[in-house]
């Protein structure tokens, strides 16, 4: 490889928001979703430029922000957009929150599949709308959409958007094509607005292919709005910008609106320099992260089938979050994750933030050189599965 995801570069001590929470100095963070391996080094070098500057005043984001927004889509993805339709702003959630207040009104319905990102839960609460759960079927260590209670759900007058997460978080789904086009089908029948969060569309592992949902068709595209960011592909969540697209002029003015209300419509001196960067120049980083991302997942996988048989590890389409069922242990996700982190400071996250359904499991980060994963699951292997020696 060219790059080396293998460096372990220290975080604590830096106010990294992963691995400065914790209280104990010697907690193993694998929770948060950010990556452990420094950006691609464009990005670094084109904030290097503009530090040197010295000068940070208020930002005019340039055309050519846009021609890199839409060249990466087109390039990467198949997807033209307009630069008209593209919205930026500081963050996805931001964003999500203010297409939620823009296309609603207090008392509404807004629908999510569980177990789902619990950032969904909380924009759906503060916008003052009601939460609709269409829950995902869970079936032979497989995760599917229900269609048929999609459709019921989504014929209620009051349920006026739908968040689609694509790919799934923390399901590790990434949506085939033929299953966005029943969503599609499902909500312009009932008259549901599809919002979709597809901030780790970047992240997918072989075999499967990332669609965007307005891509689908025309009907797709004045139906619903996007979401998307570099900060998950690229590990910028801290430089904080987003995009929203929305093709529909109405539905752009509503939500250039909530933006601006929300006060989310600025963005800093380094945002737009470092999405140009990793779209126009950090490519062939991103292709060779995924290939080391996906060796992680398979050493997970062939750790707990060989080690901890009684923890089943779900088939991970996309992102670098494992999503780890404990029913068999007969504990729940809640209990798996305070004894990790109360007896060998493994931090990770318990499955029952992502809703009621996720309350069997647990989220594990595997976005950490390949030496610190082998650390997690070694305590993983200790705590649970009683200190064997390991065989992997």
């Amino acid at each position: 490889m060219k790059y080396d995801f293998d460096e372990v570069v220290p975080r604590r001590g830096t106010d990294s928001y992963k691995w400065d929470t914790p209280s104990r100095p010697d907690v193993l963070p694998m929770w948060v979703a950010d990556m452990d391996f420094r950006t691609a080094p464009p990005v670094i070098e084109a904030l290097r430029r503009r530090v040197e500057h010295g000068i940070f005043g208020y930002v005019r984001v340039p055309q050519a922000y846009y021609d890199a927004v839409a060249g990466w889509f087109e390039r990467r993805h198949g997807w033209q957009i307009r630069r008209e339709w593209i919205v930026y702003t500081t963050g996805v959630v931001p964003a999500l929150s203010a297409v939620i207040q823009a296309l609603t009104v207090p008392g509404d319905k807004v629908l999510v599949q569980s177990p789902v990102y619990n950032c969904f839960f909380s924009s759906i609460r503060n916008s003052g709308c009601t939460l609709a759960d269409s829950p995902l079927l869970y079936r032979d260590g497989r995760y599917a959409m229900d269609f048929d209670d999609l459709d019921r759900k989504t014929a209620d007058p009051a349920v006026k958007l739908m968040l689609l997460c694509n790919p799934h978080n923390p399901a590790g789904r990434v949506w085939s094509r033929e299953e966005l086009l029943e969503v599609l089908r499902i909500c312009v029948k009932n008259g549901v607005f599809v919002v979709s969060d597809e901030i780790h569309g970047e992240l997918v592992f072989p075999g499967f292919r990332y669609t965007p949902f307005a891509s689908l068709s025309e009907e797709a595209l004045v139906n619903s709005v996007t979401c998307v960011s570099p900060s998950k592909a690229f590990n910028l969540a801290g430089i904080q910008i987003a995009n929203i697209i929305a093709a529909d002029e109405a539905v752009q003015k509503k939500i250039d609106k909530a933006i601006n209300v929300n006060e989310v419509c600025d963005v800093n001196a380094f945002a737009a320099h470092a999405l140009m960067a990793a779209y126009n120049e950090g490519e062939e980083w991103l292709d060779e992260l995924i290939v080391y991302l996906h060796g992680n997942y398979r050493l997970l996988a062939r750790f707990f089938a060989s080690r901890l048989p009684g923890f089943s590890v779900l088939p991970l389409e996309g992102t670098y979050l494992a999503w780890i069922d404990c029913a068999a242990s007969g504990r729940t996700g809640d209990d798996v994750a305070r004894q990790l982190l109360d007896e060998e400071g493994l931090m990770v996250n318990a499955g029952s933030m992502y809703g009621e359904t996720g309350k069997d499991f647990i989220r594990v980060n595997l976005a950490c050189p390949r030496s610190v994963l082998q650390m997690g699951l070694d305590t993983l292997e200790k705590v649970l599965g009683g200190g064997r020696e390991n065989a992997c």
